[in-house]
């Protein structure tokens, strides 16, 4: 059976809270609802963006039950299903596939992250991959877990039936690269972070799952488009124009930053849950003028501090 084809940008949902740290499940859809008019194929939920680390198994599947009840139909729909080990992954996984989703994004283990040799992790994901009932993307984002998956084995795990891609959130060009060179061919190769969205698709890689399509979907698409047609120009100029944003909702302002662009971007960012903080009145100036230089601010956020 050939593999699922994913192409096109994909936003790893954000969650939102209301101000005790409780999910607000109606900002969620309102979310859904928006991106649902978006050029977007399809959504994840419960990825690093969604502070799944944060969330009871009990959220975790109500937070897809509601992202599988509103998706707009044809959308492919992604829960990152990771645990610390392969029986728990495996569990969650299955729970994910009966509520309708269409892949789990699994996360490579961390906690023993010194012992995450390639034949651990070929061993986890092929035992987890053996048992699951919906197919399997490997997530290797090396900033939060340290691990960084071996070339070696993703070409391994590649050819496994029931592996059909890998998010790459290292933003390593290069390692992308090796990971194209060693890959089967109908492996889905994607970019797990904006910053490398132009190179990776002058290299050929036509998916993204970048935390920037919460709040730009278009804009990472109409990108994508333009390449496709041969306006390098044109992708090269909406790449630059949001690289600055992308770095303040990921590197430096984080999931609070990302949070507070969707609010001024016509979407709902809600609040963080702790132990994240919000953005200070100064965090948030600084985000509005980065927001507002790429074109991207459209609304006020009421009550807010900025001016």
């Amino acid at each position: 059976m050939a593999k699922l084809v994913i192409q096109g940008v994909i936003p790893p949902m954000l969650t939102p809270f209301d101000v005790n740290g409780d999910i607000d499940y109606e900002k969620h859809v309102r979310n859904l609802q928006r991106w649902n008019s978006d050029d977007l194929a399809g959504y994840v939920v419960l990825g690093s963006n969604s502070e799944a680390a944060y969330l009871s198994e009990t959220e975790k599947l109500r937070l897809i039950e509601t992202t599988v009840a509103h998706a707009a139909t044809g959308r492919i729909l992604v829960a990152g299903t990771g645990m610390e080990s392969a029986r728990f992954t495996i569990q969650l996984t299955n729970q994910a596939a009966r509520l309708g989703v269409h892949a789990a994004l699994v996360l490579t283990p961390s906690y023993y992250a010194d012992q995450m040799t390639t034949e651990a992790l070929i061993a986890y994901f092929t035992e987890v991959a053996e048992h699951s009932e919906i197919p399997i993307l490997l997530y290797n984002v090396p900033r939060f877990t340290h691990v960084n998956i071996s070339a070696e084995a993703v070409g391994h795990l590649s050819r496994h039936p029931n592996i059909i891609g890998i998010k790459d959130s290292h933003g390593d060009v290069a390692q992308l690269a090796q990971f194209q060179r060693v890959a089967a061919e109908d492996f889905n190769l994607m970019v797990g972070t904006a910053s490398v969205w132009y190179p990776a698709l002058v290299l050929g890689i036509r998916a993204g799952i970048m935390a920037l399509a919460n709040i730009a979907p278009n804009q990472c698409s109409e990108a994508q488009r333009a390449v496709m047609a041969g306006d390098h120009a044109r992708a090269r100029e909406i790449y630059l124009r949001l690289l600055p944003v992308n770095k303040a909702v990921t590197t430096t302002y984080g999931i609070a930053g990302l949070k507070y662009a969707a609010d001024l971007t016509g979407y709902e960012g809600g609040c963080v849950r702790l132990p994240l903080l919000p953005l200070t009145a100064e965090e948030q100036t600084r985000l509005k003028e980065i927001l507002a230089r790429a074109g991207l601010l459209v609304n006020e956020v009421p009550g807010a501090p900025v001016q």
